[in-house]
C-alpha cells in the first residue's frame, strides 16, 4: 500500500492491486493515489483488478460484512480476500460460499 514505490510498481507493472480493509476512505485514497501513478505511466487504472484483503470472518455476523462491503464495491473493489480463522478451513469455507458469496455477488 506503500504510495510513492508500491503503487507506481503496481502503475508501470501489475495486473492486480490489493489493498488492506482498513476502511473505505483509506481505500478510497489509495485508489487515487494508483490513479495518479497510472495517469504518470500512460496506463488506464481500469486495467488493473482492485481487490482488498480483510481479518474480518464473514460468518460473525453476515449482514453487517456485506453491509460493509458494499463502500468497497463502489470504489471498484472487484474481489475480497478473507481467510478462515478455525481449525477447520474447508467446513468455514462451505459455509461463506452458502451464506455469504451470493449476496457479494448482488454488490
Amino acid at each position: 500500500m506503500g504510495e510513492r514505490k508500491t503503487l507506481r510498481l503496481v502503475a508501470r507493472h501489475a495486473d492486480a492491486c490489493n489493498l488492506l480493509a482498513f476502511d473505505p476512505t483509506t481505500v478510497r485514497h489509495k485508489l487515487d493515489v494508483l490513479a495518479r501513478h497510472c495517469e504518470s505511466e500512460g496506463r488506464d487504472p481500469a486495467g488493473i483488478e482492485k481487490t482488498i484483503i480483510t481479518g474480518s470472518d464473514p460468518l460473525d455476523g453476515a449482514d453487517a460484512f456485506v453491509a460493509s462491503m458494499e463502500g468497497y464495491a463502489e470504489l471498484g473493489i472487484e474481489k475480497v480476500w478473507v481467510g478462515p480463522p478455525g481449525p477447520e478451513p474447508a467446513a468455514w469455507v462451505g459455509r461463506v460460499t452458502e451464506k455469504v458469496v451470493p449476496r457479494l455477488r448482488e454488490l
